[in-house]
């Protein structure tokens, strides 16, 4: 009897391996992908602006980032003792403006140079909404709790949501054109915007995003973590305890379906060699001055220092 519906994956023609180098950018389902592949020491760069949720705040990142557009003084706030920044999150806010400054164009730098070299970049769309500030008529990033009064909210068209998508691959490609981008959509719910508003909003971002790779080929694809959440894990007990976020087993069970398509079989020696570690570096011994203790420890050398042989960019700390 089956008591589930699975949807089809097949396996990517450019996969990621110990080789590849990876751009993650967007919403914070980035973070959950981007987690497992620091965890198995992938190369990786993950949100140097930190979490963005629509389009519109990832393609004036990328802009900025390729045209070395540099921020100045008149481009922050100083709001609730902290400098602030409407295109980035708030955890590149410092207590100085010098200090969110550097924050900012260093986080630039590390998103061009990543960029130039990069073989995958991943993209992840949390929300079509978006807040305009009125004073200036430009599309924020993150409010920073500044008063909802001076912003508009609307929800961005298809249209503008795949333009601004097409501007971001042609803009990649002028510094890169080898790399893979892969589209995916956020399955945290934006209950903030009501249930009908968010699924609308999920709605524009999927449509976008299947224009832009129908009429680009095999150099973006797509990626349904979405799906995934919606339909294989569709029960409250995938769910925080928010009801917003996907839990600990759901993220787990959408990574293996991205690793899956997306990682390279031929990476999974080094994964199960890189966990092996991971697991022995977190453990927690009874009597830290044994000598069963002391052995595991030279054991323990012993596999980092096969696997950084074989990968010497891989660094662990006992």
């Amino acid at each position: 009897m089956k008591l589930q519906t699975q949807i089809p994956l097949t396996k990517a023609k450019h996969q990621i391996d110990y080789n590849s180098q990876l751009l993650l950018l967007g919403s914070c389902f980035v973070e959950n992908i981007g987690e497992k592949l620091t965890y198995f020491k992938f190369r990786s760069v993950q949100n140097p602006f930190g979490i963005l949720f629509h389009p519109l705040a990832i393609e004036k990142l990328i802009s900025r980032a390729i045209t070395n557009t540099a921020y100045t003084e008149d481009e922050v706030f100083y709001l609730n003792e902290r400098w602030q920044c409407y295109d980035a999150h708030s955890e590149l806010s410092a207590p100085t403006k010098e200090a969110l400054l550097a924050n900012l164009n260093n986080s630039l730098v590390i998103v061009r140079q990543q960029l130039e070299k990069a073989s995958h970049l991943i993209i992840t769309l949390g929300t079509a909404w978006v807040y305009r500030e009125l004073r200036t008529d430009r599309v924020v990033a993150n409010c920073h709790k500044v008063p909802q009064a001076s912003f508009h909210k609307e929800l961005l068209s298809v249209i503008a949501i795949q333009e601004s998508l097409e501007r971001i691959v042609a803009l990649v490609a002028k510094v890169n054109s080898k790399v893979q981008v892969v589209f995916t959509v956020s399955p945290v719910r934006h209950l903030k915007d009501g249930f009908v508003a968010n699924q609308q909003s999920k709605a524009h971002l999927i449509t976008a995003i299947h224009q832009v790779i129908h009429t680009s080929g095999e150099k973006n694809a797509y990626f349904p973590s979405y799906e995934l959440m919606m339909d294989e894990l569709r029960d409250y007990r995938f769910y925080a305890e928010d009801m917003i976020h996907p839990n600990a087993v759901a993220i787990r069970y959408i990574w293996e379906k991205f690793n899956e398509v997306w990682v390279s079989d031929v990476a999974s020696s080094g994964m199960k060699a890189v966990e092996a570690i991971q697991r022995g570096l977190v453990h927690r011994p009874f009597n830290p001055e044994s000598e069963q203790h002391q052995k595991f420890l030279k054991a323990l050398e012993g596999k980092i220092a096969r696997v950084q042989k074989q990968y010497p960019f891989m660094k662990f700390s006992l």
